[in-house]
Order: structure tokens, then sequence, then C-alpha cells
């Protein structure tokens, strides 16, 4: 069986989320898979950004189309990934609780706090060792690291 959900403006509603949270404890209890396609569009005709003169590589979020670029390669991150990164993104230098990041980018806190903790770990892997875009703050929760260059462009 396949089940499309297509996922379109800029935000989704509670039941939505929700909704991908079972399919995703479904997955995660070995009762199904979810294969994610990627965009149609997933050149992109701009110039890759090189590495700045600090060696850091440049993170570009494209909010329009809830793409990521590094180093001009797309990388495909979830909603829940994109979407952390993304309010890490609008808030640097602040340090946020397990708890407040499930209210602000889950819309709910009805989950364990270690949900927030398996995203960030998946994000990490996905980012590599040579981008450090997240660092704990041990015993009060998660922050944007002070080196991290992440461009968000509303308009891709």
């Amino acid at each position: 069986m396949t089940l499309n959900i297509p996922l379109t403006g800029d935000a989704l509603p509670p039941q939505a989320h929700r909704l991908i949270e079972a399919v995703r404890e479904l997955v995660e209890a070995g009762q199904g898979s979810v294969a994610v396609e990627p965009p149609a569009t997933a050149r992109v005709t701009e110039p890759a950004p090189a590495a700045h003169h600090d060696g850091t590589i440049e993170v570009r979020l494209l909010t329009s189309s809830r793409q990521v670029l590094v180093d001009g390669e797309l990388l495909p991150l979830t909603r829940l990934e994109f979407d952390l990164l993304l309010f890490l993104a609008d808030h640097p230098r602040r340090v946020f609780s397990r708890t407040q990041l499930l209210t602000a980018v889950w819309g709910y806190e009805h989950t364990g706090e270690r949900t927030v903790d398996v995203h960030v770990r998946r994000l990490r892997v996905k980012m590599g060792a040579q981008l450090p875009l997240i660092t704990t703050v041990y015993g009060v929760g998660y922050r944007l690291a002070d080196e991290a260059r992440i461009v968000v462009l509303p308009h891709d």
C-alpha cells in the first residue's frame, strides 16, 4: 500500500504533525516503511557557494522550497529536521530547552523530550562532522553553534 501526503504551504496544522509522528512511530516499530522522493526540481541553477576564507562551509536554507544546500549540494532533510534547523537559525546564540523546542518546532509537548535528542543526532549525522551546526548546552538544551554559517533565503 502506498500513501502519498502532499505537504504544501508554509504551516502544517497540528493534525498533520500528529499523523506524521504516528507514521514515523509505526515505521520505527518495524510495521511499515517510508520512502521520501526528492522534489522534481532538485537541480539548483545558482552557483554553489565556495568555502569561506576561514574554511567554513555555508549552509543555505531555501524556505520556499524547503531545501537545504550544503556547499551547493542538495541535502535531503525530513520536515522536522528542516524545521529544527530553521528555528535555531532564526534564533542564533539563544539556548532552548527540549521542552521549548518541542513546543516551537513540533507544536506540542505530548511526546518525550528525547525525541528532540534523536532529531538533533540525525541532523548532526546528515550534516557531517565538518559542519558543527548545533551545540549542546549540557543540563539546558541546544543552540545554534557560533561557527555555523547559515543563510536563510525566504525566496529561492
